[in-house]
């Protein structure tokens, strides 16, 4: 599937790759994908994230990616759900992080469970994105997967990045307006 992505998707996932190096992440996931390309300057991902008016706003989309982080990835949904059980979430957090350390709960523990010297693989969120992409590449009749298909996919699948994406107006039917001049469909 990597021979079908263009210089920027290649580019995008090797700045995901050093997203999680650099938080000493176990995986590569969705949302190191989603920083990587907050990162980009000059592809169309970046020109249609400029467009819906990210620009100003990628340090609040990175403020949330850590927040979702700090409470073991739960989307908002997932916060909501649990707290119609009666399970408030950042209760939960404040007392593990008094007990443990900011960033307990966040899974993220430099070097465990990696040997050093080698890199982190794709997890299950990061994988469902590449998928996705190829899907989205291939339903618009692309022959190569470009980091606007990384960001279509993004905005499609349910999880911590879309939901992010969505609060500051990057959905499927915007990306997909800014990129095509169309509406879904």
């Amino acid at each position: 599937m990597f021979e079908r992505f263009t210089k920027d998707a290649r580019a995008v996932v090797k700045g995901a790759f050093e997203h999680a190096e650099a938080g000493g992440a176990r995986v590569v996931d969705a949302e190191h994908l989603l920083l990587a390309l907050l990162d980009r300057e000059g592809s169309r991902a970046s020109f249609a994230l400029s467009a819906l008016g990210l620009a100003e706003r990628r340090e609040g989309v990175r403020r949330a990616l850590a927040q979702a982080q700090r409470h073991a990835g739960l989307t908002r949904a997932d916060a909501d759900a649990l707290a119609g059980l009666g399970i408030d979430v950042s209760e939960i957090v404040a007392r593990v992080e008094e007990a443990h350390g900011v960033g307990a709960m966040s899974g993220e523990r430099r070097g465990w469970g990696r040997r050093p010297g080698r890199r982190p693989g794709f997890g299950r969120g990061a994988k469902d994105v590449l998928e996705r992409s190829l899907r989205v590449a291939l339903a618009r009749g692309d022959r190569h997967i470009g980091d606007e298909h990384l960001l279509l996919a993004l905005t499609a699948l349910p999880g911590v990045s879309g939901e992010v994406l969505a609060d500051v107006g990057v959905t499927y039917a915007s990306v997909t307006r800014v990129l095509y001049g169309v509406g879904v469909g």
